[in-house]
């Protein structure tokens, strides 16, 4: 059986979209479905092969037997629907997840989406991906720290039933605000990923972020809430979305009154681009002296790197930015991400490489953007891998 994490960068794999969606170019070999029986195959394969699943977790995905899940492997294989292929460690590596991967020493998963296509769907397959392969990284024993937002819910709505013993998902950061109307369905979500994995809740029934830095100190004293947030900080595993101020669909930190206009607009000439786990970041990754965290409740990105294995979920071009700054800060070991926000990331990575050639000194004035034209073409499927 394939090892369930694999650690050598030959194994790390990206998508290219085809117009028809039938085609997946990774590191180790490409698979194409045609016929109805060839798309189950087809299925199988990229869930074995590009999402690192094992076989009893497509088994109980597909709800079919794990003898199937072998004999469709072997059928993929024998039918050319996989072509697996050996590089030399001196070769270049120029596709998009090879770049990310590089850069910043993680595993990134990449969901091929060929536009046009609503953000409803991209959100939708992302979610799906995500939800296949945090099941999988799940075992007995673990800690799961799972931050609030609307990718995390989704992605409740796609684990794998997973039967476990001894777990535990604890909340990363508090949700509750009392000018949003959005601050108590997360407990909801919590028993759902709780119920996939036979595991125990803890939730962190604390505001997102507090009126003052005074506040927060005097409650972070209390017994309960160190109890809770030593739990999430000595995690096997977190889990959290990309938030960002622009995204179609909105992140509720900035559409549902956790923040008041006043402190989006201070936000954003200060260069901050989005959150993670409620802790707010810049283009460069920078935190620490931005005040309004001072008052958040979510693990800063210190904290994040001292949990094993961080599945940073987004998608759309939309979320590039804030996924690039989250990568900067160094807060995912996993990212899951749609083909279009990962071509995105790779081109502001080319700009901001071009901008800190030129302006070595410190931070730029204004966040990012690449260009129309940028985006354009590395969207398209001819330039999805470099």
């Amino acid at each position: 059986m394939r090892p369930k994490v694999p650690n050598d960068k030959s194994h790390i794999c990206t998508f290219v979209p085809s117009l028809d969606e039938q085609t997946c170019i990774a590191n180790n070999g490409t698979v194409s479905g045609l016929s109805e029986r060839k798309h189950k195959a087809y299925d199988v394969a990229l869930l074995y092969y590009v999402e690192h699943a094992t076989m009893e977790s497509i088994a109980r995905r597909m709800n079919l037997s794990r003898s199937t899940v072998s004999r469709l492997l072997s059928y993929a294989r024998e039918a050319g629907l996989v072509r697996i292929s050996m590089h030399s460690p001196d070769e270049e590596t120029e596709n998009t997840t090879s770049v990310i991967g590089e850069r910043f020493g993680i595993r990134t998963i990449i969901v091929p989406v060929v536009p046009p296509v609503s953000e409803v769907r991209r959100f939708e397959k992302v979610a799906s991906a995500a939800g296949a392969v945090i099941s999988d990284a799940m075992e007995s024993g673990m800690t799961m720290a799972l931050a609030w937002g609307t990718t995390t819910s989704a992605i409740a709505d796609y684990l794998v039933p997973k039967r476990t013993h001894d777990t535990t998902i604890v909340q990363i950061d508090g949700s509750s605000s009392a000018r949003a109307s959005s601050s108590t369905y997360f407990g909801d979500v919590l028993s759902q990923f709780g119920q996939n994995f036979g595991a125990r809740v803890v939730g962190f029934p604390v505001p997102t972020f507090f009126d003052s830095v005074s506040t927060r100190n005097a409650v972070f004293r209390e017994s309960s809430v160190i109890a809770v947030r030593d739990l999430s900080q000595h995690a096997d595993i977190a889990v959290f979305g990309i938030g960002a101020f622009d995204s179609p669909i909105a992140s509720h930190i900035y559409s549902d009154g956790y923040l008041t206009a006043r402190e989006v607009v201070e936000l954003r000439s200060d260069g901050v681009v989005g959150d993670v786990c409620g802790v707010l970041l810049r283009e460069d990754g920078s935190w620490r002296d931005i005040e309004i965290n001072r008052r958040a409740t979510g693990l800063n990105p210190d904290e994040l790197k001292q949990i094993p294995r961080r599945f940073g979920v987004a998608y759309g071009p939309a979320k590039a930015q804030t996924t690039l700054a989250a990568l900067r800060a160094g807060t995912i070991t996993d990212l899951v991400v749609d083909s279009q926000c990962a071509s995105q990331i790779v081109e502001l990575m080319r700009v901001y490489d071009r901008r800190q050639k030129n302006n070595p000194s410190g931070r730029f004035s204004r966040p990012l953007k690449a260009t129309s034209e940028h985006i354009a073409s590395s969207a398209s499927p001819e330039n999805a891998a470099f």
